[in-house]
């Protein structure tokens, strides 16, 4: 029996994002509550779904026999990111409104870009995650280099 809840394709692959984080409760209700998520798995690994993806997390660990030189941890506090969650949304004023209400601390209000307006946060963590709506891009125009 298959449970479509479960990041588990009947054919080809899907993509999912994983978190190492400090509390898997604590980044579990953000997920939930800010992107309206839907708690899959509680842990072990969390699994939350969210839209069309999902995002699954775990805390930290040393090694094990599939990744024998790999430590998992969450991110140290620091302005240097290499990747980041890109969140699409049709209406980026009403998400940043309801996000807001929910405890979503913005490092800025959105911002138009031309080819769309976009804003960030971070999740408890640190992990950044940009929110975006396209708008100029969908006629072709595109943000300043």
């Amino acid at each position: 029996m298959t449970n479509p809840d479960l990041p588990a394709p009947d054919q080809g692959l899907l993509v999912t994002h994983f978190l190492t984080v400090s509390d898997v409760g604590r980044s579990r209700r953000f997920y939930a509550d800010i992107f309206d998520g839907r708690v899959v798995l509680e842990e072990n690994p969390c699994i939350v779904k969210v839209a069309n993806s999902w995002i699954i997390m775990n805390p930290g660990g040393g090694p094990t026999p599939d990744k024998p030189d790999i430590v998992l941890r969450p991110p140290e506090p620091s302005d240097t990111v290499s990747a980041f969650l890109n969140v699409r949304v049709a209406d980026i004023a009403a998400f940043y409104s309801a996000a807001r209400r929910k405890g979503a601390e913005f490092l800025t209000e959105p911002l138009d870009r031309k080819a769309e307006i976009r804003c960030y946060l971070r999740d408890p963590d640190g992990y950044l995650i940009e929110i975006g709506q396209a708008t100029g891009m969908l006629q072709g125009i595109f943000a300043d280099r």
